[in-house]
């Protein structure tokens, strides 16, 4: 039997989010989303240098919520956004969108929903950075 008393194994995915959720304390500030805005994939949130961000946006077909601190760009993506995928460097991907206290909105989407597509994010990213994205490395044996 299992923790959670269903007696089902549980998931890779299951043991992620349990394990992210040990990691990352209650006290830490996540990203506040805009009043009428619901996440129902839950939140995770991808920073960038500030420099980066004014590069990336124009690339993108869709933009949700983007805060800025003053040193980084967040953008709200679906929680798991990172499974299988290795964001480029100097890119940092936060499970639960935990965000420095002196963080603000500077764009907010039209709509309900926060969240700024992760795989044409993931894309922009890598061609502002020069960074091959991981799907197209050739395969060492």
């Amino acid at each position: 039997m299992n923790g959670l008393g269903s007696g089902q194994p549980l998931g890779l995915d299951t043991l992620v989010r349990l394990r992210r959720r040990q990691q990352t304390p209650d006290a830490v500030r996540r990203l506040p989303l805009p009043e009428g805005m619901t996440a129902p994939l839950g939140c995770d949130a991808v920073a960038v240098p500030d420099r980066l961000g004014p590069l990336v946006v124009p690339r993108l077909p869709r933009v949700g919520c983007v805060y800025a601190d003053g040193a980084r760009w967040w953008w709200i993506v679906p929680s798991d956004s990172d499974y299988a995928l290795p964001w480029p460097a100097p890119a940092h991907y936060a499970p639960g969108a935990p965000v420095p206290a002196t963080a603000r909105l500077i764009h907010r989407p039209e709509g309900t929903i926060p969240y700024t597509p992760p795989i044409p994010l993931y894309l922009s990213l890598c061609r502002v950075t020069g960074t091959t994205p991981d799907w197209s490395r050739a395969v060492s044996a």
